[in-house]
């Protein structure tokens, strides 16, 4: 008797995954051959885990985690990786006639008649996450195929070293380029090639924090290094200076902008390599993390005609994600959008965007001077790291224009005694500037593993001390899908200073940063500790990751 299927759409309301709104939105988006499922991923709405366990009901298909799974070597023998990769599907083990494979997708009856018929086996098929397959092939195919080879030739001669390194099929490019993939799949925004004094440490750093990948022979390093310095034309001869360059290349079928920096210590060059997926820049202030309170103050100030909106924080708090964000919500064809940068990290269709060149006197301020006799009505300064930028900035906002940039202070009030100290004047601060936001990234809890647990007393503490009322709190014990650290991902926490009259007012009259923040706190400004506990109580982070990134002042 046949058992009758629901759909996966009303299983997943049923549950109470998705609400029908959402249901019926990810319908409207979904296009051609795109299944359900993938549309609901992509927003954001289910996790891979909870897809997972609704098709094991839906369809009676175990599920299996690759991330200690006992696969076995040999399968890849039976298994070519093209056919793995093209199917996306990791064979497991073989009993009998019975092959079994795990598959993200077990209703793709075309890739299992496809391993069927290469094999000749009856195919056995289990449920695994697509970024477990995909972890799985790279593992068992293709990083210890790469490695093997190069243990098993160590070159003695340079132009020998120059051969395997330049080579297509060389295991060197097969190592950089798996390396490279690995870190794209893994999410990491950065791979430091760390030289030791015997070994080459290679670490990622995934969701803000660095762990090691793995460990490789001291006798690797000159040609890894010298790989990377080929891919981004340097000169690969020169280990006594710093250098910098760029890579672009195709990753999965992702344009991937790769900054590269090279620094020489005692155990040989230290190579930086930063991530930019062009794919997957965050154009959208929706997605950005504001609650709704900052969001609202800061589409205000967007839509003033002139004045300067500063973004602050440190390096790898996200400023530029907010930067671009805020660029694309006033992008249209009636504005003229010009922007100054160090590097132009991602490209905008419509907007003007001019690279700073500081060797051929193409510096911030050289620049703005250039923009302001270009007609410009909004103007983008990635950075302002001295007085003159600052000053040409504050003109031009008192010109007429809309400027926005970034800024590195600790907080948005004391971004006020930084710009002083840039030798502003008081009053054309006060003139010119619109409000200042300040910004730091913590990690997200994994939704697959995420737990409630009781506050600690030092939790209860510091949100009685805030003012909040907390019932429970959120952790994330480890799974496959976090790697076992229990977040995955990163949101951002704000705090937005909009200068209103009085604070004018008190910058005008040299007021200290102290009174500032005194009367902000009165009026109900939301700090960035704040923000962090808040997002706490809503279960999406941790109070030690709020504490890490944000003081408790």
């Amino acid at each position: 008797m046949a058992i009758e299927r629901k759909r996966l759409g009303d299983l997943l309301v049923e549950t109470g995954l998705i609400t029908e709104d959402q249901l019926q939105e990810a319908l409207n988006l979904k296009t051609g051959n795109q299944k359900l499922g993938d549309v609901l991923l992509q927003q954001g709405y289910i996790t891979e885990q909870q897809l997972i366990e609704v098709l094991e009901y839906q369809l009676g298909v175990p599920h299996v985690s690759l991330y200690r799974y006992p696969i076995d070597p040999k399968m890849t023998n039976i298994v070519p990786k093209e056919m793995a990769t093209r199917n996306n599907v990791m064979p497991l083990k073989l009993e009998g006639d019975k092959l079994y494979v795990a598959m993200a997708d077990p209703m793709d009856y075309f890739a299992i008649d496809d391993v069927r018929l290469y094999t000749g086996f009856q195919i056995e098929v289990a449920i695994a996450t697509k970024d477990d397959i995909i972890k799985a092939i790279h593992k068992y195919y293709e990083l210890e195929d790469a490695v093997e080879e190069l243990f098993e030739e160590h070159p003695k001669q340079e132009e020998q070293e120059i051969e395997s390194i330049s080579g297509v099929d060389s295991p060197m490019v097969k190592l950089v380029n798996q390396l490279l993939l690995r870190a794209v799949q893994e999410r990491a925004s950065d791979i430091h090639l760390d030289p030791q004094e015997n070994k080459v440490i290679v670490r990622y750093r995934v969701d803000g924090v660095l762990r090691t990948e793995r460990n490789l022979p001291k006798h690797m390093q000159n040609m890894l290094v010298a790989r990377v310095k080929i891919m981004a034309n340097l000169d690969i001869t020169e280990s006594r200076i710093p250098q910098d360059g760029r890579i672009k290349v195709n990753i999965d079928f992702h344009p991937i902008d790769l900054r590269i920096s090279t620094l020489p210590t005692v155990y040989g060059e230290k190579v930086v390599m930063r991530i930019l997926d062009m794919g997957n820049s965050l154009n959208n202030l929706d997605k950005l993390g504001f609650s709704p309170k900052h969001y609202d103050q800061l589409t205000s100030m967007l839509k003033e005609p002139t004045g300067i909106i500063l973004i602050t924080g440190p390096t790898g708090s996200g400023k530029s994600s907010t930067l671009y964000a805020s660029l694309n919500r006033l992008n249209s064809e009636e504005v003229n959008i010009i922007t100054v940068e160090d590097p132009v990290e991602y490209q905008l269709e419509g907007i003007n965007q001019i690279q700073v060149n500081t060797k051929v006197g193409m510096t911030f301020a050289n620049g703005l001077r250039s923009i302001l006799r270009q007609d410009p009505d909004i103007i983008m300064v990635g950075e302002i790291r001295d007085s003159e930028t600052a000053e040409i900035a504050v003109r031009a906002s008192l010109t007429g224009h809309l400027v926005l940039s970034t800024i590195h202070t600790n907080d948005a009030i004391s971004t006020i005694d930084r710009l002083i100290d840039m030798k502003i004047e008081p009053f054309l601060l006060a003139a010119s500037l619109s409000g200042i936001i300040s910004q730091r990234l913590v990690r997200k809890i994994c939704r697959d593993c995420r737990k409630e647990q009781e506050l600690t007393v030092r939790e209860r503490e510091i949100f009685t001390r805030r003012g909040l009322e907390v019932e429970k709190v959120y952790k994330g014990d480890g799974c496959p899908t976090c790697n076992m650290t229990g977040y995955r991902d990163r949101i951002a926490i704000h705090e937005v200073l909009v200068l209103d009259e009085t604070v004018k007012k008190m910058i005008m009259n040299d007021k200290s940063i102290h009174a500032i923040r005194e009367y902000m706190t009165k009026q109900g400004m939301t700090f960035l500790v704040d923000d962090g506990l808040l997002k706490v109580k809503q279960g999406l982070t941790t109070t030690e990751e709020v504490l890490r990134v944000a003081m408790d002042k």
